[in-house]
């Protein structure tokens, strides 16, 4: 970020700031993350990040849809150049036949480019599924800001 002049924001839920953690642990990284946002609750996402709330509806927390209008909301609310958003089944109960525990979707976006979204399906605790998601949202935002997604 820093050699890219890249600014971050961050904007999760079923990691519950551990991508914003992670990344202000690196020395000088005050230089480049801009702003996190913790947004567990469907409200939240709403009130903080701009999420329709048929998205929500219609689509679910966890979708596709939902992480897209996250990430396009983190930099709407903020100065950064760079976001990637969170929101997922981490479990222990919460899943769906659809949906089930380990249902992760991930969003990034430069900005004025268009979101990339991924769906991952991790195993594992509680624990390892956020673990997995943080590990999942850092590499695909070193794969977006060199242009390798």
């Amino acid at each position: 970020m820093q050699d890219r002049g890249c600014r971050l924001v961050t904007a999760e839920s079923c990691t519950g700031g551990w991508i914003a953690q992670c990344v202000t642990s690196i020395p000088g990284s005050s230089r480049w993350f801009e702003r996190g946002f913790v947004t567990y609750s469907n409200e939240s996402k709403q009130e903080l990040l701009g999420v329709p709330a048929e998205v929500i509806a219609t689509r679910g927390a966890v979708s596709a849809e939902t992480v897209a209008a996250m990430v396009g909301g983190a930099l709407a609310h903020s100065r950064a150049d760079c976001a990637v958003a969170v929101s997922g089944i981490a479990g222990p109960d919460g899943g769906s036949p659809d949906k089930p525990v380990g249902t992760v979707w991930l969003a990034w976006q430069l900005r004025g480019a268009a979101p990339v979204t991924r769906c991952f399906r991790f195993e594992g605790d509680r624990e390892s599924v956020r673990r997995q998601a943080v590990m999942a949202a850092l590499e695909g935002l070193i794969d977006v800001c060199t242009g390798s997604s």
